[in-house]
């Protein structure tokens, strides 16, 4: 489905990496039948943001996008339509709006707002305001960092929020760029998952502020758990 979408993309100018941990005999084979620009690497992995790095040493192009399996790009037209606004020479990444879809409903949001639009302010130390279904990254931005593996669930927060304090350029686009599964494991509402967002808080400030980051992952925990159940 992911691959069939970008096939569809009316901009043509793309280098897709499909990075598979090791999957059946049959995806194998699947992938082995691709042509240029998709190109893949199979090989075990050390989780989502492993793979997230081997793509970004495997890659050539100026621009990085990050998909999922099982996410796509919202219309055949959206990298086209990226690409014909006209983006300031300074800025370093390109952030639109996502939809999550699927049967899960994992995240205290209503159905209203399932669609999220992305922000680019001091909020991003309250909740991750970029999605990464929703942005681009220069590659140039990789060349010091990448993602640390030290998060396994929430290494891109980490990286949004080093690359918010390095005062780098975000263009915001006020369309939407993809639909994304809701069943990922970001959405979980597990307590690692707030136990991380205060570890990657903490690394970017200081000790004085863990009571305050450990209350906010708390609320937030609670509240999905008072919402949906304990599960």
């Amino acid at each position: 489905m992911t691959i069939q979408n970008i096939k569809n993309q009316t901009f043509k100018e793309v280098e897709v990496w499909v990075l598979d941990g090791g999957s059946s005999e049959e995806t194998q084979t699947y992938l082995q039948e691709l042509k240029p620009p998709f190109f893949y690497q199979s090989e075990k992995d050390d989780g989502i943001y492993d793979a997230m790095n081997k793509g970004i040493g495997l890659s050539k192009g100026e621009w990085l996008y990050f998909l999922g399996s099982g996410d796509v790009l919202y219309n055949d037209a959206v990298l086209k339509t990226l690409f014909s606004n006209s983006i300031p020479k300074e800025v370093s990444l390109i952030a639109g709006k996502i939809i999550y879809e699927g049967d899960t409903n994992p995240f205290i949001y209503s159905k209203l707002k399932r669609t999220q639009t992305p922000s680019w302010s001091f909020s991003i130390w309250i909740r991750n305001s970029l999605h990464h279904q929703g942005t681009l990254y220069k590659k140039s931005l990789f060349l010091n960092n990448t993602f640390n593996l030290t998060y396994k669930i929430l290494s891109d927060y980490w990286f949004n929020i080093l690359l918010f304090k390095n005062k780098e350029h975000c263009f915001i686009v006020d369309f939407l760029l993809a639909k994304c599964n809701s069943n990922g494991v970001s959405k979980s509402g597990s307590w690692q998952l707030y136990k991380e967002e205060i570890k990657l808080k903490m690394y970017h400030s200081s000790m004085v502020l863990f009571p305050f980051f450990f209350c906010l992952a708390f609320v937030k925990f609670l509240t999905r758990k008072l919402i949906h159940g304990f599960v």
